[in-house]
Formats: structure tokens, C-alpha cells, sequence
């Protein structure tokens, strides 16, 4: 399953136990959700060479939470580290965007050097348990269970869901009455379909999409990443797939429809936990217990885009957002 990560303009020089680790964070365009990779054995080697150097133990107030390179991982990331501090006595070290996300930060949680991070069910389900199936919420349980057989826990569920999705032009969509990917296959001959080109490529991608929905587009528009929301505005296309918290659908005078057939997998955001800490911290369930719900897809996309398009810092976006929520003390 293929999904791109946001860019977001930061490269982090992470300090892991003492040991500078240059330009972990380095943002890769292609959010590809591929197996576990050799990147994991190199980075447990780093962290484990970074303790042997400096001799700096982990203190016992001291927990790690790792996030993958993505904006709103960013934000999250300065989430929770607030507000663990803020509320227990312990202390948050961040390693932040992790290169290969779920593939290298997984194999660190079991080896105990991450002890929690922000991770996407569908990515849990896919990558992490080897199911093979489309993951939907009503698997929440079984991928639970499956976590607890390597002593991890899902907690904090922060209510947003970063999966796939289309969009049309708002006035196309009231022209047409477009709520539902059904209601596009009467009128899909009459619209053109904008997508980057690894969309067309994929298996899940435009093929699945138009043999699922009857779809017949009049025609489609090959584009970069970052130029489809231009295309939109600029009435070169009518149609195109998203990602459902992308920063610029924010602002974007288009709609977002129903999948109304469930053809993309659920990528509901929350905390991977190893049972091991929240034992030794129950305090730490409470905080998470706070962020339940916390975010909406909407809420997540506007703060996005305010890093991404306005150039402020996820810190003090997460930040505003936790004073607007009223959980900053």
C-alpha cells in the first residue's frame, strides 16, 4: 500500500543518547509503506553505538517517542511531549523523522530503544502484522491482539483518519449533486481525473478506483504532487485523489467524497505504547486517555497547511492548537 509523505521544510539533526545522528529527519517525497528494511538494523545499530560512547543510560523518567517524516508527525510529536511534561514528572526525548518510518521505527520499539510512537492503523495492520486483507476499524480488536503479542498496546486514538480520498471541484460537485465515488460514474465521462503518476501504477490506484466505481473519466492529467491543487483551482482538471488531512485541501474549494464502498483501507491515527512503560508509568495513560478524539481530519489538514504553506513552526502550531482545546496549563 502506497502513501506519500508530506513534505514539510525541516531537516533535524537528532541527538540519540548523546550521539549526533545528522539529517535522520531528511523528508522523502514517495510515502511508500514497504516491509521492514536493512535501515532498521542500521539505525538499532546507531542507537545502541550512541549508549555504548556516551555511557548515558536512559534515565527512568526519561521516555522516547519516535515519529516518522511527516508534518503532522511533527505536530503530534510536540503534542504529546507537551503534554506528558506537562502533566507527569517525566521527561520526553524525541527522535523525529525517522527515514522509513513504520520499517525502521517498528524493529526499534521491539528492541526497547523507542518505548512509543504516532502510527496509522492500516499501516499496523499491512506492515507490521503481515495481514494481506484492507483494514476498516471494525479489525480494531484483532489488531489489537495482534500488537499484544509483542507486548505493545494501541492508546490515544487521536480521532483523524490519513487515508486516501477524491476531491472535486466545488462547483462540479453542486452542478452534479457529487457526494458519494457512485455518484461520479454518471457523469465521470463529462469530467477530466488529475493524479500524480504513481497512482496511475499502483494496483490499489486509478484501475482499482474505475473498476470498483464504473468509472470512465473523458480524460486523465499526469501531475507532480505538489501542482494538483493548482490544476484543481485552475479548472485543468475536475477530479483528483488526495490524501485526507493534505495542508492545501485546507483551503482548497473542492469537496471531499464518500467512499462509499469502502475501497480504501482505514489509516486512523494513534499510539503504539510498549506494555512494558505504560506499566512502569500508568500516569501516561491518562494523557493519552486526554488526546482520545482530539483531532479531527479537518483540524489535522489546516494544521498542516499552516506549517507547510504558512511556514510556522509545528511547536507552536501544536501548541495553539492545545491552548484552543483548552488543555495547556
Amino acid at each position: 500500500m502506497g502513501k506519500f509523505e508530506k513534505k514539510c521544510k525541516r531537516e533535524e539533526n537528532v541527538k540519540i543518547c548523546g550521539l549526533k545522528t545528522e539529517n535522520i529527519s531528511k523528508i522523502s517525497a514517495d510515502r511508500k509503506r514497504g516491509g521492514l528494511k536493512k535501515g532498521a538494523a542500521l539505525l538499532l545499530t546507531a542507537i545502541t553505538a550512541a549508549g555504548i560512547l556516551t555511557g548515558c543510560g536512559q534515565s527512568s523518567q526519561t521516555i522516547r517517542m519516535a515519529t516518522k517524516p511527516m508534518t503532522e508527525q511533527y505536530i503530534i510529536g510536540s503534542m504529546m511531549k507537551t503534554l506528558i511534561e506537562q502533566n507527569t514528572d517525566l521527561t520526553v526525548e524525541i527522535t523525529e523523522g525517522v527515514g522509513g518510518g513504520t520499517a525502521n521505527i517498528q524493529p526499534a520499539m521491539e528492541e526497547g530503544e523507542f518505548d512509543f510512537y504516532p502510527e496509522y492503523t492500516g499501516s499496523g495492520w499491512n506492515e507490521v502484522l503481515k495481514e494481506e486483507s484492507l483494514y476498516d476499524e471494525s479489525m480494531f480488536d484483532q489488531l489489537q491482539a495482534g500488537y499484544e503479542k509483542m507486548d505493545m498496546t494501541w492508546t490515544g486514538m487521536l480521532g483523524f483518519n490519513n487515508t486516501y480520498g477524491l476531491v472535486v471541484a466545488s462547483d462540479i460537485a453542486k452542478k452534479y449533486n457529487l457526494k458519494t465515488y457512485s455518484d461520479l460514474a454518471a457523469v465521470s465521462d463529462q469530467l477530466v481525473f488529475g493524479a500524480e503518476y504513481d497512482f496511475f501504477e499502483r494496483e490499489d490506484g486509478y484501475d482499482a478506483l474505475c473498476d470498483t466505481y464504473g468509472l470512465t473519466f473523458k480524460d486523465t492529467m499526469d501531475l507532480d504532487i505538489g501542482l494538483k491543487y493548482d490544476a484543481l483551482a485552475q479548472k485543468e482538471i475536475d477530479v483528483m485523489n488526495i490524501f485526507t488531512t493534505d495542508g492545501q485541501l485546507s483551503t482548497a474549494d473542492a469537496v471531499v467524497l464518500e467512499d462509499d464502498k469502502g475501497l480504501y483501507p482505514s489509516y486512523m491515527c494513534g499510539f503504539v505504547v510498549r506494555n512494558e512503560v505504560l506499566e512502569d508509568h500508568p500516569e501516561l495513560q491518562q494523557v493519552f486517555d486526554k488526546v482520545e478524539n482530539l483531532i479531527t481530519d479537518a483540524e489535522m489538514a489546516k494544521m498542516n497547511d499552516q506549517v507547510e504553506t504558512e511556514g510556522r513552526e509545528p511547536e507552536d502550531v501544536a501548541s495553539a492548537f492545545l491552548q484552543e482545546k483548552g488543555l495547556l496549563e
